[in-house]
């Protein structure tokens, strides 16, 4: 993976040969949106839901979708076939494009596409098995966080803070509320029910809501989309987070004090469980 194939609008090249604008306003202003797409033995996990939420992103922040339904799937398949190992994931992120500097939208301008495939690192085996940590902190991003914007200085803050601390995630609040952790959705656990935060513009729907939802039901376990208090949190039996890199993994502490009896709970060994098979079932 020193120098890996890559996509830039339209070919592909070796990751040295590709070279973007420094006027391309995903590098002035972040103005872009991007995808993470987890394949497992060669077939990735949910493109439709992922496809889905590139198209939502792009619409959100008007800018012109460059490829068909189909055309995106192709690119998908062509940058995971330049990955050998297994797990990997595909990214694929589309900016405005290049224009004089200013803020305004340019006219007339073509979006860049880059995508790349890199080996999946999953959470070890300690983690799965003993969960992490995580802190929390008051939400002070901006309120499109439904919008999987490439503008990502406030999670790259709470994710700094998180390894500061020494832990996995920081976990966040706005005005008493749940949101979401830096780059992860969460799950608060309660006498075997479990409830997330709805799926509004203070956070952004991870495509493993969906299937942390469905393997829920899979499993028998009661799910509420609701409101959730800091309180909640706080007194959760489990905590969990989902991501495209993490999959599931329970936290245990939360500020230093265990969550529930600070191991890995029953409802997380059952979703766990039933992600792994679906990710087999591909």
């Amino acid at each position: 993976m020193n120098n890996p194939t890559v996509w830039l609008n339209g070919e592909l090249i070796p990751l040295s040969d590709a070279k973007i604008s420094v006027l391309d306003r995903g590098f002035l202003f972040g103005d872009g949106i991007y995808e993470v797409v987890p394949v497992y033995h060669g077939k990735p996990f949910r493109l439709a839901q992922h496809l889905d939420r590139l198209e939502r992103s792009l619409a959100e922040i008007r800018i012109a979708n460059p490829y068909t339904r189909a055309e995106w799937e192709a690119l998908f398949a062509r940058l995971s076939a330049t990955c050998a190992a297994d797990p990997h994931s595909v990214y694929v992120q589309v900016t405005r494009g290049v224009a004089p500097r200013q803020h305004t939208f340019p006219k007339d301008v073509t979006p860049t596409v880059f995508g790349i495939a890199t080996p999946l690192a999953l959470p070890s085996r300690e983690k799965v098995e003993q969960g992490v940590g995580a802190v929390t902190h008051e939400d002070r991003r901006w309120l499109n966080c439904h919008i999987k914007s490439t503008s990502l200085l406030g999670n790259v803050l709470m994710a700094q803070y998180a390894a500061d601390h020494d832990v996995q995630e920081t976990i966040q609040f706005r005005d008493a509320m749940l949101t979401e952790a830096s780059s992860s959705n969460v799950w608060v656990v309660k006498h075997g029910a479990m409830a997330a935060p709805q799926r509004d513009n203070r956070i952004l729907e991870g495509i493993r809501y969906g299937a942390l939802e469905a393997l829920a039901r899979e499993c028998g376990i009661p799910f509420e989309e609701r409101a959730v208090s800091e309180a909640e949190v706080r007194d959760a039996d489990e905590l969990l987070i989902t991501s495209a890199t993490k999959e599931v993994l329970a936290v245990v502490t939360l500020d230093g004090k265990p969550v529930g009896d600070g191991k890995p709970g029953p409802v997380f060994r059952a979703l766990y469980a039933a992600y792994q098979r679906a990710k087999e079932a591909l």
